[in-house]
């Protein structure tokens, strides 16, 4: 009997302090915007690959607001310098091609690249940055720029988590799409010459 209580006063007390931290150690491994990454082959031998990190709409009026339009104001993280906004959450967004392509027309050279955005009302800035190991954008340089397009954002059906995709295939070519909360944003890739 006694035996009996010791086991059950040691299972009370490893239920009250072991097991609550346990589930809290687990939950913290679990990010709020959870990565992702879609791939695309164009042709027979270019393979374009966008890695990110999913943030949800979570009720937020996303753009003009949590995404401003324009630069983001300056803060601690960025020096006080205004920034462009990182194409998702967490760690930088990037594209990687393994062939040169045409994005929106302009050549952009095989290799992996930061995707930033300055989002307005009626155009985007999207730009590909030579370095693509940034945790965010906050430490943008314009100077580490490969190239920036502009694109015409279009109304879409409500994305409650972030997402980027590729649709209009066409063998050598295909739109790539970042959608998000009423948003769609196309990017025109193809093989170059």
């Amino acid at each position: 009997m006694k035996r009996f209580r010791i086991v059950l006063g040691l299972f009370v007390i490893f239920s009250l302090f072991v097991i609550p931290t346990l589930l809290h150690a687990q939950s913290d491994d679990v990010p709020k915007s959870l990565g992702a990454g879609v791939s695309q082959r164009l042709g027979t031998d270019t393979d374009i690959t966008i890695e990110y990190c999913r943030p949800g709409v979570k009720g937020r009026v996303i753009w003009g607001d949590l995404v401003p339009y324009g630069l983001a104001p300056g803060n601690r993280s960025s020096d006080n310098k205004p920034y462009p906004w990182r194409a998702g959450a967490n760690k930088n967004t990037t594209l990687e091609c393994s062939k040169d392509i045409l994005v929106e027309g302009k050549k952009l050279p095989a290799g992996k690249y930061g995707i930033h955005i300055i989002p307005s009302k009626t155009e985007w800035t999207i730009i590909f940055s030579k370095n693509s190991e940034l945790w965010g954008s906050y430490k943008y340089n314009k100077e580490e720029d490969a190239l920036r397009v502009t694109v015409t954002p279009v109304k879409a059906p409500h994305q409650e988590w972030m997402m980027f995709g590729f649709e209009d295939l066409a063998g050598t070519s295909a739109t790539a799409y970042l959608h998000w909360e009423l948003c769609k944003v196309p990017i025109a890739i193809k093989l170059a010459d």
